[in-house]
């Protein structure tokens, strides 16, 4: 984590030390958010090239996600309304916002990479995710900074996030300068969203033992097997046709679905303008607990349920999908597979082995902030220090160099134990560099430094 001086030997990086919600962000040995392992049977990824994952961009990502100030009172973040330890979705029906409640379930976060999809929202309403990580933040309801109804306007936002060095700081080591704007914590927050994946569950365990979904998985029991053929053959066959909207093994929407009968709008009315739905990764959790309500009103509070609709879809909606349909007298007739208590029983089954385990708790997706809701700690990039040796005995003395943003104090550290930390306050001057000379430690001694921003 630390950059690494023993005298005279090069610089290295040593293990880190810092953990979740401790209010440190290390930028030396930031979380591994690029370059996650994939199964080399996902293929689909919606990832754009001008907003690849890195691991500094997903990292302040990471604390946008986190941080409540991102909403008009202080007391929402996106977080608030995608809870890592429910798949990134909210147990309640509606999410409370700065204003209200939301006026659809909020959709689980996983996954969202792995799909052609690359509109997001309920109803497709926003281009790409770019575009969607800050039309809460603009929400009157949600966040408030709607610009209209009295709300203050995104200006305001980047005004109050400005406010706080540490945001200069660490969009300084992401962008290479301090500058704040819209398009900047759409990126970042994009590429965090993106590296949340899931791919340690049963299903994954049986996929990387077979040649391909059609084949019986061997960690499968017989119902987790028979639910997969149920999931992936079409109703002629006897199967349900799952597969053919939620395709596998990304079990991403197909962009071309319409929506699935289920139209009803929370606190009442019709809602026809869904098409989009999330993976159906993590609809539960490993052990098979619901990761929320099901559906854009979280109708649905178990997958039984879920199964039982597709079963027999209600009636004929406008913009239903017509793979949900059969022909019929007068026109389409909602679908009727005729699936047995066992064969629902089954896929039911098969739809809990997508739940995966580490997601609910990797610290690289939880939140950054300490008890105090404070960042208090970022230790800048090793790339950010240059360091020489001048003189001889106990006259030598190491000269330190950073490179950081104009005008803040920052704090060079060194340690020999990563215990116990030594702090010299520098202030960078008006080109942003930061300067320290010190007495050199004795020949036996290694030294640690690093350049850190603390906030006071």
């Amino acid at each position: 984590m630390k950059l690494i001086v023993p005298l005279l030997l090069a610089a290295q990086v040593a293990a880190p030390v810092a953990g979740a919600g401790d209010g440190i962000i290390d930028l030396v040995d930031p979380d591994r958010y690029a370059g996650q392992a994939v199964p080399d049977y996902i293929t689909r990824d919606n990832t754009p090239a001008a907003n690849p994952i890195t691991d500094r961009g997903a990292t302040l990502g990471r604390v946008l996600f986190h941080d409540r100030r991102l909403s008009v009172d202080g007391t929402i973040s996106c977080s608030s309304c995608h809870q890592q330890e429910h798949g990134f979705s909210d147990p309640a029906t509606a999410s409370s916002g700065v204003a209200g409640t939301t006026g659809r379930h909020s959709m689980r976060l996983v996954n969202a990479r792995f799909g052609t999809e690359r509109r997001f929202f309920w109803d497709e309403r926003a281009a790409t995710l770019e575009d969607q990580t800050t039309r809460p933040i603009r929400d009157h309801v949600e966040m408030g900074f709607s610009g209209a109804d009295g709300d203050p306007g995104f200006a305001d936002l980047v005004d109050r996030l400005a406010a706080h060095e540490e945001y200069h700081v660490l969009f300084t080591a992401v962008f290479g300068d301090g500058g704040i704007s819209e398009e900047r914590i759409q990126d970042a927050l994009a590429q965090f969203v993106r590296s949340i994946q899931s791919f340690d569950s049963k299903y994954d365990a049986g996929r990387g033992q077979v040649a391909g979904d059609a084949v019986p998985f061997p960690n499968f029991t017989a119902m987790e097997n028979a639910g997969k053929r149920i999931f992936l053959d079409p109703p002629p066959q006897g199967g349900a046709g799952c597969a053919g909207c939620h395709r596998p093994p990304e079990f991403d929407i197909d962009p071309n679905s319409g929506n699935n009968g289920v139209a009803g709008a929370i606190g009442g009315g019709s809602d026809f303008t869904v098409t989009r739905a999330p993976s159906l990764r993590d609809l539960t959790d490993a052990a098979g607990n619901p990761n929320g309500g099901f559906m854009h009103d979280g109708a649905f509070l178990t997958l039984g349920q879920v199964v039982a609709h597709y079963n027999a879809i209600p009636a004929v909606v406008p913009g239903i999908d017509n793979r949900l349909t059969r022909p019929g007298p007068g026109g389409p007739q909602p679908q009727r597979l005729n699936l047995d208590a066992g064969e629902r029983a089954s896929l039911v089954a098969f739809l809990e082995t997508l739940g995966g385990s580490s997601l609910y708790t990797d610290p690289k997706w939880s939140d950054p902030f300490d008890d105090a809701g404070v960042i208090s700690l970022v230790v800048l990039p090793t790339d950010n220090i240059a360091m020489s040796f001048s003189g001889s005995g106990e006259s030598r003395t190491v000269t330190l160099v950073g490179s950081a943003v104009p005008h803040v104090d920052y704090r060079f550290q060194s340690t020999h134990d990563f215990v116990e930390w030594s702090s010299h306050a520098v202030t960078a001057d008006a080109d942003g560099e930061v300067r320290l000379t010190l007495p050199a430690p004795a020949s036996e001694a290694a030294c640690y430094y690093r350049l850190a921003y603390v906030t006071d």
